[in-house]
């Protein structure tokens, strides 16, 4: 059993909350008994507060790439209603939350009241700043210029209260100097699911690829020139984690297998990869897992990922003559084998049912409108008790991750060499049975029209690092700030497509050459008694159509092409949908908080 102990679940502190009104603004004091005067006495009291700070995102991660090119959805997702809708201050009012902000301030004007000696101190103060630059990295990435408050705000701090927006350049270095604090005096070791200095790295780097990017590649924000000293920082952070040998690539030797193995384990404790998990066990703290990652509940995978998967033998996929209109059965033979443990594929094996009417056993995949008929088995966990999915642990910070930080970071400086290759993509790749990656790949046309704006001397190998980082942390969270720094959100422009079908009538969508499902027009009738396969199998039948038409799946061509999932993904204003409001409610509050970028 898992030790939870350890594991950060939150205590009875305070509700460092606040008020949408700008006179209560970042100036509440704990609702509880526990206060400044009662509480910071001991090394107890400080984690019990820093403890209630941690936030982690658990399963839902595996949604998380819906509405990005990655993944179709059927849900309201914001960036989806923006790009179809009119959009505006009154409308979009989420994000503009400061609690976490309020918790880390009152603990840093509080915690020294605690007698203890600086290295005690030091950690805390670390921990408390690592929180707070979490905070506005998340808030920068969403409105890029933000106030920015270092302490407590009392209720007499009216110029505080209604002060403006501070420069993104200014809050980010603010962001910048907390992370570096973190990274120094945070302890090298920690309980299982706490924050240590590795994981403080981690995210220093993570943020300064973020931010060194995003400057390259916006021009609006005129901070170009400053680009190369955050990727400065990624590059040598990163390598720092590298060079202490302390993590690893996950692998049994089995490339068919260790990938897929690595979302669904009921114990990450001891994986040499993971550098921060979500530690769950089934009757203490249930993972929340549930059949949505597989089912065509509101996300589906979406084609234009499947095709951006390398052959086996590291050929680009969309050099083949006709891969476009390739069936199910074809997009899968001879790939790389991530995708297999990514995507359901033909033959597999579907043992945890639930509410997938067809029961178990080799899978025939189901179509339904608005979803692309591919089905997620990456962080599936295919085993019907409930105790499996319930215990299963969630890896939130991978060392694959570090290794993609570190290759990128060096491309984007012009400095990547095939030694660092070899120590970082090909080590993923490896793992992955994939061929190495060389230093000057053949630039692939798909990759150089996804993304006109890359240029440099190591351009080939930017391109194919950005491949690299989009297979290997696939449906994971992570597409849609990628394409948001590297200026790439017009591709959310492109509607999501599904399987390709040549045209009615007969199709075999589980590679044993036999048909399982039965395509007909729209203006035809399912049958009361179903034909049946040669395997002595009911037909599943479908009537397709155009979106909008009365339809059980909707083809590009009504009767043949791709399935479609939705009729118009909108437009991506740029630069304004790189950025959102601040909500109407506090602008009124606070005439100071002008918008900006179209807004």
């Amino acid at each position: 059993m898992k030790n939870f102990n350890k594991y950060i679940v939150g205590v009875a502190l305070a509700t460092l909350s606040l008020s949408a009104c700008k006179k209560d603004f970042l100036d509440r004091q704990p609702q509880t008994s526990i206060g400044s005067d009662n509480f910071f006495n001991n090394e107890q009291d400080l984690k019990l507060y820093i403890n209630n700070m941690y936030n982690f995102a658990g399963v839902g991660i595996f949604n998380d790439d819906r509405a990005t090119d990655n993944a179709a959805t059927t849900g309201n997702v914001e960036i989806k209603t923006m790009m179809v809708g009119n959009p505006g201050p009154s409308t979009i009012t989420s994000g503009w939350d400061w609690e976490q902000l309020r918790s880390a301030n009152y603990f840093l004007d509080n915690f020294r009241k605690a007698p203890l000696n600086a290295e005690v101190l030091n950690h805390y103060e670390g921990l408390a700043r690592f929180f707070r630059a979490q905070f506005y990295a998340a808030k920068v990435k969403r409105y890029s210029d933000v106030p920015f408050y270092d302490k407590t705000i009392g209720t007499n701090d009216n110029d505080l209260l209604m002060k403006g927006r501070d420069p993104r350049a200014t809050v980010v270095d603010k962001i910048m100097e907390d992370y570096a604090f973190a990274a120094q005096n945070v302890r090298e070791t920690a309980e299982t699911g706490a924050i240590n200095r590795a994981i403080v790295k981690a995210y220093r780097a993570k943020f300064a690829l973020y931010e060194g990017t995003y400057r390259r590649y916006h021009s609006e924000l005129n901070l170009a020139s400053t680009a190369p000293q955050f990727l400065q920082v990624a590059r040598d952070v990163s390598n720092e984690i590298i060079t202490s040998a302390k993590y690893r690539l996950y692998s049994t030797g089995n490339p068919t297998q260790d990938y897929l193995n690595l979302f669904i384990q009921p114990s990450l404790i001891n994986n040499p990869e993971i550098l921060l998990a979500v530690y769950n066990e089934s009757g203490i703290r249930n993972s929340g897992w549930s059949e949505t990652v597989f089912g065509n509940y509101e996300v589906s995978p979406a084609k234009d990922l499947l095709q951006d998967y390398l052959m086996k033998d590291g050929t680009y996929y969309t050099n083949q003559p006709g891969y476009a209109t390739f069936s199910f059965v074809q997009e899968f033979q001879d790939r790389d084998p991530r995708l297999s443990q990514t995507y359901a594929y033909p033959g597999f094996n579907l043992a945890n049912v639930r509410t997938y009417s067809q029961g178990g056993g080799i899978y025939v995949q189901q179509l339904a409108k608005n979803f692309s008929g591919y089905h997620q088995v990456k962080g599936f966990v295919n085993d019907p008790a409930t105790a499996a999915m319930q215990t299963v642990d969630v890896p939130i910070l991978r060392y694959a991750e570090i290794l993609l930080t570190f290759a990128e970071s060096k491309a984007e400086l012009g400095d990547l060499t095939q030694s660092d290759l070899d120590q970082s993509i090909n080590l993923i790749r490896t793992r992955a049975g994939m061929p190495a990656m060389s230093l000057n790949p053949t630039i692939d046309p798909v990759q150089n029209a996804r993304y006109p704006n890359v240029s440099g001397p190591q351009k080939a190998a930017l391109l194919e690092i950005r491949r690299e980082r989009r297979i290997e942390l696939a449906l994971e969270g992570y597409r849609f700030e990628d394409l948001m720094r590297w200026n790439a959100g017009k591709l959310l422009e492109k509607e999501q497509e599904g399987i390709y079908f040549s045209g009615l009538g007969k199709h075999d969508l589980t590679g044993d050459n036999i048909p399982d499902i039965i395509l007909l027009a729209n203006n035809e009738s399912i049958p009361a008694v179903k034909e049946k396969n040669s395997l002595g199998k009911d037909f599943i039948y479908y009537r397709t159509g155009a979106i909008g038409q009365d339809a059980g799946v909707f083809l590009k061509n009504g009767t043949s092409g791709t399935v479609q999932t939705i009729a118009d993904n909108g437009i991506f204003l740029e630069p304004k949908y790189y950025y959102r409001p601040v909500p109407q409610s506090q602008v009124l509050l606070n005439p100071n908080l002008k918008q900006i970028f179209g807004w």
